[in-house]
């Protein structure tokens, strides 16, 4: 029968068959190195989502309001990450960062709005 190690440290396992990791320590480290990558890339997008859905609720107390894109940026808006859009019959393009939401208008201004239909 051959002896087996742990995936993560090296050492000697004891116990079940199918054991790969030698303590939960280990198998924690593992899989958290496993996983880095994509871990750090999605939540640096979601950090971006969740400050851009600030700045809309902080620009929109009230569900509808009007601000220029200067505003925006300067509070640190980031205009290539939102969640979805939605466009109207007219062919306007929304885009939200979950529940709030712009739609670019003249001259530099954006409408802000909270969507209020409930999620199933």
């Amino acid at each position: 029968m051959q002896e087996k190690t742990c995936l993560e440290c090296g050492t000697k396992i004891f116990g079940r068959v199918d054991k790969k990791f030698c303590s939960d320590q280990c198998r924690n480290s593992y899989n958290n190195k496993l996983n880095s990558d994509g871990t750090n890339y999605i939540r640096n997008v979601n950090n971006i989502l969740r400050k851009n859905r600030r700045i809309l609720m902080d620009l929109n107390p009230n569900g509808k309001s009007k601000t220029h894109r200067n505003k925006l940026f300067e509070k640190g808006f980031d205009f290539n990450y939102f969640t979805n859009t939605y466009t109207t019959k007219a062919g306007a393009i929304y885009y939200f960062c979950y529940e709030y939401g712009y739609l670019p208008i003249d001259n530099d201004f954006f409408a802000l709005v909270k969507k209020q239909e409930y999620v199933d």
